[in-house]
């Protein structure tokens, strides 16, 4: 993480002053401060943990290196600091901490030893303690500009028996040039600053307490309450923080938490590289997820407004558990994956066990829209069956109902698990719109052979699969299914490959169903036209199209309106001219 972490304090004599700060070198250590030369020569090496280890060094500068502290940094004199400006004695070699892993040095002093950067911590430490605080004067508060950085501030107050108040303030700094990128690390930074203020701060008050009940101050603050305050202090008026604290090693504990500050918030947030567009599987989800934080901070409004205490949600589960079928990964990742019982691994798998015959005729069902209908005892077995089956279409067709107590219509689900006890209308068993798989008790243990060591609850059941529209199988169209098929057929093709081919097949028929639906609902073309472009698609075939039109449903409607007012734009410049 390209930052510094600095500590401040805002002293009664002179103002604003940085105490402690600790920034990451990326590149090698200047000339006469080798690494190798470093730990022989001044670095006393005092612990190694999490790949980072920590020591003390002597800073060598050259000329060459334009960061010279006497020549270059404006520095501050000695008559300008006093025990409570400084942290480190004079002749202090700092702290530097080696990285291992990503051959980062951390190194903490009292100052940066660069010129411009210690111009940017040095403003960034007046207005952390001055102008930028936030009501209470204590808390977090963001500020910056482009030119100077951006900064995360949050300021705190230490217990002193000697202070006006009982108490001096100091504030903890952020500083990095990403705006975007300390913006989203603000909660991280939030919680591991405020535990190390809590830690300072719990500490501070022990000593207070102590000096307290030895020597109050308060009566005697008010037996002397004419004299100069000032001088009443009797040259106490600055005093360092590890006297505050009583802790000799504070700043080694600190570099230690401003080296494991930087080094986490860099590895937690990482870049990711999109190539094209996003899916509409992606698309869709987004407007899923979006749709139910609505939905959730509505609900939360409304029962605060009642005042009643907010009930567990039932209405969600369904969609909630449609979201781990978002990508390919689907068929292996799923959270029924932790479940001992969710015996179907794959479409494969599920092809092996219903038997080729009947799992075509099942996902040509699923590929046409029609309802899928699973009956039986055992609700993981149901959830995994629907977990592997969603592989298939599109996240915006997919409609769940993972389990009922009684049958649902198909304009609510197409995707329906029901319990033996529940009937289904007779009109829906006899349709040619819905495929049934009774799952039931085997007669015998070994009705199903074992595939493989993992499979052994299959022996337990027998998939019963029902149509009214058993001949559908039989037909030469689905260009998709027959390709699907072929790849699950082709033992010589992992599961992987296969999961990546249905991606693959996946979109290359949603961009089909998006130049069908230009070509049909937004330039209303008319059907002589709208044949011939099923031709050039390869799609001309009846099943082909029934599957285009329901595969339409699934488009997202960032895509539709996009479309649209894409499609209204030109319209309105030509009415315009």
């Amino acid at each position: 993480m390209n930052a510094i972490v600095a500590l401040c304090h805002f002293c009664e004599l002179h103002g604003p002053r940085t105490l402690f700060c600790t920034e990451a070198l990326h590149s090698p250590l200047p000339q006469g401060a080798t690494y190798g030369d470093s730990l022989g020569q001044g670095e006393q090496v005092e612990e190694e943990e999490g790949g980072i280890q920590m020591s003390s060094r002597i800073r060598c500068h050259s000329p060459a290196d334009g960061a010279s502290a006497e020549s270059n940094s404006p520095r501050l004199k000695k008559s300008d600091m006093c025990e409570g400006c400084r942290s480190l004695d004079a002749g202090h070699p700092g702290y530097i901490s080696h990285d291992k892993e990503t051959s980062i040095k951390y190194v903490s002093h009292q100052h940066p030893y660069h010129p411009q950067l210690f111009s940017i911590v040095r403003q960034a430490c007046v207005r952390s303690l001055s102008c930028e605080v936030c009501p209470g004067r204590e808390g977090p508060i963001f500020f910056g500009d482009e030119q100077h950085g951006f900064v995360f501030s949050h300021t705190f107050f230490i217990k002193d028996s000697l202070a006006r108040g009982f108490q001096r303030w100091y504030s903890i700094i952020v500083i990095m040039m990403d705006r975007i990128y300390l913006i989203n690390s603000w909660p991280f930074l939030l919680s591991k600053i405020r535990g190390v203020i809590d830690e300072l701060q719990g500490k501070a008050f022990k000593v207070f307490e102590a000096e307290q009940f030895g020597c109050p101050q308060r009566p005697l603050r008010i037996n002397t309450a004419f004299t100069p305050f000032l001088h009443q202090r009797n040259g106490n008026a600055a005093r360092s923080l590890t006297s505050l604290t009583n802790d000799d090693n504070l700043w080694a504990c600190l570099h230690t938490s401003f080296a494991w500050l930087l080094k986490a918030c860099g590895c937690r947030l990482t870049e990711k590289l999109l190539e094209g567009a996003p899916t509409e599987d992606t698309l869709v989800q987004m407007e899923k997820q979006a749709d139910l934080e609505e939905e959730s901070a509505a609900q939360e409004c409304h029962e605060e407004e009642e005042g009643q205490p907010r009930p567990q949600s039932e209405v969600l589960e369904g969609r909630e558990l449609s979201k781990c079928h978002t990508e390919s990964s689907a068929l292996s990742d799923c959270s029924w994956n932790i479940r001992r019982t969710a015996v179907f691994r794959s479409l494969r798998h599920m092809r092996q066990v219903l038997g080729a015959s009947a799992f075509r005729m099942l996902a040509w069902h699923i590929l046409m829209g029609n309802q899928v209908i699973w009956k039986g005892q055992d609700q993981d077995l149901i959830q995994s069956a629907f977990d592997v089956l969603q592989a298939m279409l599109p996240v915006g067709c997919i409609r769940v109902i993972p389990y009922s107590e009684k049958y649902e219509d198909a304009y609510r689900c197409n995707f329906l698990g029901l319990s033996p006890q529940a009937e289904i209308p007779p009109h829906v068993q006899s349709s040619e719109f819905a495929v049934m798989i009774d799952v039931r008790t085997a007669p015998r243990s070994n009705l199903y052979p074992v595939l493989f060591v993992d499979d052994e609850p299959l022996s337990k059941y027998e998939f019963v699969v029902t149509s009214g529209s058993p001949v559908a199988t039989d037909r030469v169209g689905l260009t998709i299914l027959n390709k699907i098929e072929a790849a699950l057929s082709n033992e010589n093709l992992s599961m992987d490959v296969v999961e990546q081919c249905l991606v693959c097949l996946k979109e290359e028929w949603m961009n089909k169903v998006k130049v069908l639906f230009k070509f049909t609902k937004v330039d209303s073309r008319p059907k002589e036209d709208t044949q011939k472009l099923l031709g050039i698609l390869g799609a001309s075939e009846e099943d082909n199209v029934k599957l285009l039109k329901f595969w339409m449903t699934g488009l997202s409607k960032t895509y539709k309106s996009h479309l649209m007012s894409s499609v209204r734009s030109p319209t309105s410049s030509e009415c315009r001219n």
